[in-house]
C-alpha cells in the first residue's frame, strides 16, 4: 500500500518550515487527516492509499507566517492532485516564501 508525505522548506530563511498545519481531503471536501510539519519541515505519513482519486493538500501558511513574524500574500496554499496508482509513495514537496510558493511530485 502507498502513502503520501510533505515536505515544507521557506525560502526566504533557507530553512523547513517548522509548525505548518497540514489537512488532507478526498475529492469531496471530507479531511481525512491534519497534521503539523516537524522541525525538519516533514511530515512523513499523512495517510496510506486504500484506493487512488483525488486528493487535495492545505497548507494553513498564514498561521505559520504570523508565528514567524511575517506577513504574508497567501494565507493557505491547496494543491490538488491525483493519485493513479494507490500502491506507490507521494511526496509533495512545498517551497514556500511570503509572496510565491512552487510545487512538484516529489520521490
Amino acid at each position: 500500500m502507498g502513502h503520501l508525505s510533505t515536505h515544507v522548506l521557506d525560502a526566504v530563511t533557507g530553512r523547513p518550515a517548522d509548525g505548518v498545519v497540514v489537512t488532507l481531503t478526498d475529492a469531496s471536501g471530507a479531511e481525512l487527516t491534519t497534521a503539523r510539519t516537524d522541525a525538519d519541515g516533514r511530515v512523513g505519513d499523512l495517510h496510506e492509499f486504500v484506493t487512488g482519486g483525488l486528493y487535495r493538500l492545505r497548507f494553513d501558511t498564514a498561521g505559520y507566517f504570523a508565528a514567524t513574524g511575517v506577513t504574508g500574500f497567501y494565507p493557505e496554499v491547496v494543491i490538488a492532485f491525483e493519485v493513479t496508482d494507490a500502491g506507490a509513495k507521494h511526496h509533495v514537496p512545498l517551497l514556500l516564501s511570503p509572496y510565491a510558493y512552487s510545487t512538484y511530485r516529489g520521490s
